[in-house]
């Protein structure tokens, strides 16, 4: 199944984004290692410090138009915590009927 990873990445400081990052990131392999084929948004966030150091600047909604693009793409949707982000993408997975899932536990293992 394709899953699509949505939890918290904005923070206050760079050392709470890469936090939020490493921790989905974990949920990443857990899915792999159940058989499934996870995407994790989280993973711009390596594309965003490069982009920067580059001198480029993408606004937020460009961040959100992508994640969009690709939850559209999954089956289901791991929800790991509330923000305004993954709150957004919750609502789009459920209004699209997709499963939810709000505890990697819940994640069965893949056929």
């Amino acid at each position: 199944m394709k899953i699509y990873i949505a939890g918290p990445y904005s923070a206050d400081t760079k050392e709470e984004r890469l936090a939020n990052t490493h921790y989905t990131m974990d949920a990443w392999i857990a899915l792999v290692k159940k058989g499934h084929t996870p995407f994790c948004p989280h993973l711009y966030h390596y594309m965003d410090e490069h982009a920067k150091l580059r001198g480029i600047e993408f606004s937020y909604s460009v961040w959100m138009e992508q994640d969009e693009a690709w939850l559209r793409e999954c089956d289901a949707l791991l929800f790991l915590g509330p923000s305004p982000g993954a709150n957004k993408e919750l609502a789009i997975a459920i209004e699209d009927g997709m499963g939810v899932y709000y505890n990697i536990n819940d994640v069965p293992e893949a056929n």
